[in-house]
């Protein structure tokens, strides 16, 4: 197969994932309100709020080194290659290469050692307890995500995405006992990262429970928009993360633009479904002292190393 059209794919793959981002966050937002029986904002608020925040003028504390000014786009550049190189709407990609799961998890790994740096280096107290309850969080949930890819490693016998999505899409529609280990502590991971309810409430300034808020405090304008909106890429990111690895079908090959409507359609029903759900659990569920956080993470562990271990056990 030439470059050519794979390069393309690839190249409607990472822009569609930067400006789809922000609107799955408006959608869950939009559920989450109707859930609550409250009035709903604009799906396209969160790209309402990003267009404000790149109009006005950054503030920054006098004493802020360059990693703070620097953090906001390591971020969004990190979120964005993880949301680029899984495969969400082709196989085969020219970056499939680095889509590797332990690598990804390396680079979700690295956003987070910088915005710990960063919400430190301030010297407030509000960004050093964010820093070290996102690093508690980070130390917790990466055992986790590593043992739930594995699942999916073991397999398929490789640790690429492209192959992992290749073996599973192809396999006999069945309940894996494994799969459903892995699926159910993958969703736990999710929320866990994600900063959503019950670990973290994405939508609270309240200094005695917040996490992710407490660490972007300082940041205000373009930096603001850029950290906000990476968190909307990672979150995007996460979710095509678990379709390729628990609902892998309706992925073209790459190239094959034939096929590339039907890819759009089921990435955009398994987004809305997968919206839809987060926002349900957000609300059928109470926030987490954060001293629960790690009883919840080891269950996440727990069930994924099951999962591993049933594979070994049945093969399947």
């Amino acid at each position: 197969m030439s470059q050519a059209p794979a390069i393309a794919f690839q190249a409607v793959q990472s822009v569609l994932v930067v400006l789809a981002a922000p609107l799955v966050l408006g959608w869950v937002n939009q559920c989450r309100a109707w859930l609550q029986n409250r009035s709903a904002p604009s799906i396209l608020l969160p790209y309402y709020t990003l267009a404000k925040l790149f109009h006005k003028d950054a503030v920054i504390a006098e004493h802020a080194s360059p990693l703070f000014r620097l953090t906001p786009y390591i971020l969004f550049g990190c979120m964005w290659l993880a949301a680029g190189v899984v495969p969400v709407l082709a196989t085969s990609l020219p970056f499939a290469p680095a889509a590797d799961i332990i690598a990804l998890v390396a680079v979700f790994a690295l956003a987070r050692v910088f915005a710990s740096l960063a919400a430190m280096d301030i010297g407030t107290s509000f960004g050093g307890l964010g820093a070290r309850r996102e690093m508690l969080i980070g130390f917790l949930a990466e055992p986790a995500m590593l043992m739930t890819l594995f699942t999916a490693a073991f397999i398929s016998g490789s640790t690429s995405f492209t192959t992992i999505v290749a073996t599973l899409a192809h396999r006999e529609l069945a309940i894996y006992p494994s799969l459903a280990f892995a699926a159910v502590a993958f969703l736990m991971v999710l929320l866990a990262e994600n900063a959503r309810i019950p670990v973290d409430n994405p939508t609270t300034h309240l200094e005695l429970t917040m996490v992710h808020e407490a660490m972007i405090l300082e940041y205000s304008a373009r930096h603001l928009a850029l950290v906000e909106w990476a968190a909307a890429i990672k979150l995007f990111a996460y979710m095509t993360i678990g379709f390729a690895l628990f609902a892998p079908w309706g992925i073209a090959e790459a190239g094959d633009w034939a096929a590339l409507p039907l890819a759009l359609a089921a990435l955009a029903v398994k987004l809305a479904l997968a919206g839809a759900g987060l926002a349900l659990i957000e609300t059928v569920s109470a926030k987490f002292r954060i001293f629960r956080a790690p009883e919840f993470l080891s269950t996440a562990f727990l069930l994924a190393v099951l999962g591993m271990l049933i594979h070994f056990l049945l093969q399947g």
